[in-house]
């Protein structure tokens, strides 16, 4: 693990819409059409490659997750044989992916108020609120910010999740960006990749800083020993980085300022609780919640973005929750402490 530390928009504000017109409730089975069979040959420049490499790099595939899923079941073949997800490609080769078939389900739109901070023909800006899972899911089969966005046109990517670009844990709040069509998700997921979208999120950690700002680098894979956790290190741990800035102390507290350069499962509040300050609240990975927050305060108040289509520059930014709001007064009221305004 990596650590680093240094010793030195315009806000856009959310006009609640109505998600959709339309009644229902969740997923409603639709039988299990089988996915069509894509053949990839390998470039001169992509040999050397990892085998879930090649493929996590292209976005009509989906998530990495699922590609190696396929590898792992044997829907992947390089040159007609099965191999391994760390097999290293050569030019010329022929990667065919054949998916298995696959559940599929209609989804209902229902009617939820979602803030909607910009929305235009191509993709919508929406400032999910804590509570709300991003998209169906075991155990949320009903009540997500997909369900929410159905009669907004969203679209693009795996069937279960149109539109969805990247995602919010489900007890976190704040900014995201949902794309309207294939061709605009596609665009996205890349931007994504080439970490030309800036995510910064606003976290209160638990303790004090020695230094003003600093970057957590540390590879973060799922928790061997409980399979709903993430650390680092672990099983299938990929490359992390966090980026963050001292905002605020406040007596046992600290806000911060995270900016993601990666974007992993649980990145944030795994690489704070890392180096000894794990975010307020957390129900997972933090200490009593002695704040009484009920969540973790961890909020994605700005997302700039070059828009895929019409170039434009983008900022958004959101304001703290209301039960985050309120919290973070009560602090600076104890500490006497005016705090940095954002």
């Amino acid at each position: 693990m990596g650590f680093g530390g240094d010793d030195k928009g315009k806000g856009v504000g959310a006009a609640e819409r109505q998600a959709s017109r339309a009644s229902g409730t969740g997923l409603r089975p639709a039988g299990a059409p089988t996915a069509g069979v894509l053949e990839l040959p390998v470039s001169a420049e992509e040999a050397g490659t990892r085998l879930d490499v090649f493929l996590g790099r292209r976005p009509e595939l989906g998530s990495r997750s699922r590609v190696a899923a396929w590898i792992r079941s044997g829907g992947v073949t390089v040159d007609g044989a099965a191999r391994a997800k760390s097999f290293l490609l050569s030019a010329g080769q022929h990667v065919v992916v054949a998916p298995p078939p696959a559940a599929s389900y209609d989804l209902v739109p229902e009617v939820i108020d979602v803030p909607i901070v910009h929305e235009d023909e191509w993709l919508l800006v929406v400032d999910k609120p804590a509570g709300m899972a991003v998209h169906p899911s075991r155990g949320h089969s009903s009540g997500t910010l997909v369900h929410a966005l159905l009669g907004h046109g969203v679209a693009g990517g795996e069937d279960f999740r149109p539109g969805v670009v990247h995602r919010l844990d489900k007890g976190t709040s704040g900014l995201l960006v949902v794309a309207k069509s294939a061709e605009v998700h596609r665009a996205l997921v890349r931007m994504m990749q080439r970490r030309e979208v800036d995510r910064r999120y606003l976290a209160l950690v638990h303790g004090r800083f020695a230094c003003d700002s600093g970057t957590i680098e540390a590879p973060v894979g799922r928790d061997p020993l409980r399979r709903r956790s993430m650390t680092v290190g672990g099983v299938a741990a990929r490359e992390a980085r966090t980026h963050f800035r001292v905002l605020e102390s406040l007596g046992d507290f600290t806000l911060v300022e995270a900016r993601l350069e990666t974007g992993r499962t649980h990145q944030i509040r795994v690489h704070f609780l890392a180096i000894g300050h794990p975010v307020a609240g957390d129900p997972t990975y933090a200490r009593r919640d002695v704040l009484g927050l009920g969540r973790q305060f961890l909020h994605s108040y700005r997302l700039s973005f070059t828009h895929p289509v019409t170039g434009q520059a983008l900022q958004f930014e959101g304001p703290l929750p209301a039960d985050l709001a309120e919290v973070l007064a009560r602090l600076r009221a104890n500490a006497g402490n005016g705090g940095v305004r954002l």
